[in-house]
């Protein structure tokens, strides 16, 4: 029986547009609200000046909470009609104008040693409040409004997005800021606020167009690549917050099949046929939706939560791995030195020289394209080496690897020509990875990689660069 399929005569035009609308704009809050009469970029003086009191109108709360969410969604509206430069200048005065007032810290500070033994409680109270900056304040308010939250989580990534290319030491007040929308948004977005759902061909359309606007790992190209996606014999999941109910957190793709499987290219194959008695559920795609939450570990609990939904839906599941990318390889190799890669690949990779003559005259690749096998055992070690050795401080260089092995999960296998795009061919060869979660290993694995950065890995991977000694018979 082949994969149903719905007409691809959609797919290039509308999944763009599709990417570029969910991508490219800001959530509009519900309802209307008139912004500020300020120019797009908030150039001038007077235009800021009126930003700043805004501000400080929703900070004094006169009127009552009425009045007070009132104040907040016209200052969000007048966000929303900012552009890239306006937006700075918002985020600036938020940053610079509502931090801490450090003078008062110090007097409260002097105060409190001046205090008699046993009169310091409310001084205590009082530093604790002054040590709060006004901001934080500010952004509760905005992120109380209808639509607020997902107004919050956008704000700080317009915020990443704008201080990668400002001197760090020139803007020291956008890292406070930073620092005190990581930590609201941190625990707003708790592992147990989160709601983990299924996302099928059944779900609403917004969600639907979101998962193809988000997906990261390998493109969604049309409607009926989706479809199949979300087959009887795949599981997509999600984490949703409830004050974003439209908006998925983080997702993950899963393929049941008999067995590990080595090709993303014959995983999404839209004439394959359904796998029938599956044992085995391959993880294939990860996506973090949401730049603004960048380092909320929520997404360390999804592949824990879905085994776990997996196992009681299917209790004929018996083993758990990824078909993962190593995105970091090619950069890796072409970055390091002949002796670093002989250092980390051993004395098993040859002459490195060769092989980057080799690599250097072999085709990038065209759209499923491949490399020739007879490459095939020097880009395994080095993947090899680079997955193993390779480091970033303590920690493998490979951000997927990192993620793997801190959930826990062992390097398991390489794949030759598992990715044949584009991208797989550019990032690592075409060369993926398997990792596996036994179940029964989780938490030793994470101990150990936590603790001292162990990575656990097969004995087929380790002898691709640590090859078995030979065994020498007693005359």
């Amino acid at each position: 029986m082949n994969k149903s399929t719905v007409s691809r005569s959609f797919a290039g035009r509308t999944l763009a547009g599709l990417r570029d609308r969910w991508r490219d704009r800001g959530t509009r809050l519900p309802g209307v609200d008139t912004p500020l009469a300020v120019s797009e970029n908030l150039a001038r003086v007077e235009e800021l000046t009126l930003v700043r009191t805004l501000m400080q109108e929703c900070l004094a709360a006169k009127g009552g909470e009425v009045s007070a969410r009132a104040r907040a969604r016209r200052l969000s509206s007048t966000w929303f009609r900012l552009n890239a430069a306006g937006r700075l200048r918002f985020l600036q005065t938020l940053a610079e104008d509502f931090g801490v007032d450090s003078g008062e810290v110090r007097r409260l500070a002097e105060e409190l040693v001046q205090a008699p033994t046993g009169d310091s409680r409310s001084i205590e109270r009082r530093i604790r409040v002054a040590l709060s900056a006004d901001r934080r304040g500010l952004i509760r308010q905005l992120a109380a409004v209808p639509g607020g939250m997902k107004l919050v989580v956008d704000m700080r990534a317009e915020l990443l997005t704008q201080t990668t290319t400002l001197p760090a030491k020139n803007e020291p007040e956008l890292a406070e800021l930073d620092n005190d929308m990581f930590d609201l948004l941190a625990d707003w977005f708790d592992i147990g606020f989160l709601e983990l759902r299924r996302i099928s061909w059944d779900s609403p359309a917004s969600v639907l167009e979101k998962v193809i606007a988000y997906e990261a790992v390998h493109r969604i190209d049309s409607w009926a690549d989706l479809r199949n996606r979300l087959d009887s014999d795949r599981r997509c999941y999600a984490f949703f917050h409830p004050r974003m109910p439209e908006e998925p957190l983080i997702f993950v793709e899963v393929a049941l099949a008999a067995g590990i499987a080595a090709s993303v290219q014959e995983l999404l194959d839209l004439d394959a046929p359904l796998a029938d008695a599956a044992d085995t559920a391959v993880f294939y795609s990860i996506s973090n939706t949401q730049a603004g939450l960048r380092g909320v570990g929520f997404g360390d609990f999804l592949i824990k939560r879905v085994v776990d939904d997996l196992q009681r839906e299917l209790p004929s599941l018996r083993q758990f791995v990824t078909l993962s990318p190593i995105p970091g390889l090619r950069r890796w190799f072409q970055g390091a030195t002949d002796q670093e890669v002989s250092q980390i690949c051993g004395s098993s990779i040859g002459d490195v020289a060769a092989v980057r003559t080799k690599l250097d005259a072999a085709p990038a690749g065209e759209e499923h394209g491949q490399y020739a096998d007879d490459l095939q055992g020097e880009v395994l070690k080095l993947a090899a080496g680079y997955l193993l050795r390779a480091k970033r401080g303590a920690s493998p260089s490979d951000p997927v690897a990192r993620f793997h092995l801190g959930n826990g999960a062992r390097v398991e296998r390489l794949n030759w020509n598992g990715d044949t795009s584009t991208k797989g061919l550019t990032e690592s060869f075409g060369v993926m990875v398997n990792y596996r979660y036994e179940l029964a290993h989780i938490e030793a694995n994470h101990e150990a990689y936590a603790a001292d950065s162990v990575v656990v890995t097969s004995k087929e991977i380790r002898e691709l660069i640590e090859p078995p000694k030979r065994r020498t018979d007693k005359a």
